[in-house]
């Protein structure tokens, strides 16, 4: 069972549409005891990440995920902003992130480049793996996914990027360490290719 947490952010229905139509169980929950009880933990998420972070601390879920995820060691995958959270930090506001990720979030273009692209990225990009994993094992060749994002991943240690992608420059577009893996782009908007991503997930 996937417990997608419920913070107040993102389109939890489009996530357990996708993850139910692939025969997964989920739940949507911020209960703590649902949380405890998943074999698996999905944070999602859409807006700014101060508004993440204060609605994680409001509905008192910090402490109930640190310890399923850094204690317990429960597979989990961020979306879009779930993912970024899980980072140190990010120039779009001036709360720390959960910091389970050696990462900051730095908007498109803000350093050292500068350019002409509009900013949101919005669309379907192509992807490249940077190592294997079985997060990403078996896609469809060729893999793309729909990306709504005006702020990317900054990976300190280069071993936790996952999959990049490029818009203006090569970005990185996935990490994972450990049992955490964060996604900036949307599996569950990405047809095929979100399918087979979400399914080895679950079979994590």
């Amino acid at each position: 069972m996937i417990a997608i947490v419920d913070y107040g952010l993102g389109n939890l229905g489009s996530i357990s549409n996708m993850l139910r139509k692939i025969g997964v169980a989920c739940i949507q929950t911020s209960d703590p005891v649902d949380i405890s009880r998943a074999s698996h933990l999905l944070l999602p998420g859409v807006g700014a990440f101060d508004n993440g972070m204060a609605n994680l601390e409001r509905m008192g879920l910090i402490d109930i995920l640190q310890e399923e995820v850094l204690n317990k060691r429960k597979p989990i995958l961020g979306i879009c902003l779930g993912a970024q959270l899980m980072a140190r930090g990010s120039e779009e506001g001036t709360k720390a992130g959960l910091g389970w990720i050696a990462a900051d979030i730095i908007r498109f273009f803000s350093r050292p480049h500068a350019s002409s692209l509009p900013v949101p990225h919005m669309g379907w990009s192509q992807v490249r793996p940077v190592k294997e994993s079985p997060l990403i094992a078996d896609l469809p060749p060729e893999p793309r996914f729909y990306f709504v994002h005006s702020y990317h991943f900054l990976c300190a240690d280069r071993d936790d990027a996952l999959l990049s992608a490029d818009y203006g420059y090569s970005f990185t577009a996935a990490f994972s360490r450990q049992n955490v893996y964060g996604v900036q782009f949307h599996p569950e908007k990405s047809h095929k290719f979100g399918m087979k991503l979400l399914a080895n997930f679950a079979g994590l």
